[in-house]
């Protein structure tokens, strides 16, 4: 099931985001960081034994007046192939189209995953100083080896974008 996140999913969120932070595979956030942008997280939990268990995280973090950054998707490996990392992406989208956000970017190690969700390649430059300020905290700065991609409502559906 998706959803959006809650305060008693925080600390599941913080495990799961370290677990691929501790592989290299994304930024990690603190605890602090997570309380103070709960709201912009979906999860997506399963039922087991009554209780729901987070197994996927993604959030649309707004950056300016018409950008947003999709970041920190991590799903359980155990849950990879199921189509859970694209209902939590699509969830974003379409956030971020409710709130009249039409440029979605994103820095990523799997640029296949994104290129099938309708991103496309783009040069790092081609972003606004901004959205670096959470870089500065990562162990690869400066030397970052992910892909920038991006996302624009009028594109979706072009076949020639």
């Amino acid at each position: 099931m998706l959803r959006d996140a809650r305060m008693e999913d925080v600390k599941a969120i913080y495990n799961l985001l370290n677990h691929f932070s501790n592989k290299g595979l994304l930024l990690g956030r603190s605890l602090s960081a997570l309380y103070d942008q709960l709201r912009d997280f979906k999860v997506f939990v399963v039922s087991e034994k009554g209780s729901d268990r987070v197994v996927g995280v993604c959030s649309l973090h707004i950056s300016w007046e018409n950008l947003a950054e999709i970041r920190s998707l991590a799903v359980e490996e155990v849950y990879h192939g199921q189509g859970i990392g694209s209902k939590l992406v699509a969830s974003c989208l379409e956030e971020a189209n409710s709130l009249g956000i039409s440029h979605v970017f994103t820095l990523t190690y799997q640029p296949l995953f994104f290129r099938r969700m309708g991103f496309s390649s783009i040069d790092k430059k081609e972003l606004p100083h901004k959205v670096w300020s959470d870089c500065i905290n990562c162990p690869k700065f400066p030397d970052c080896n992910e892909e920038a991609m991006s996302w624009k409502k009028e594109d979706v559906g072009n076949p020639s974008a």
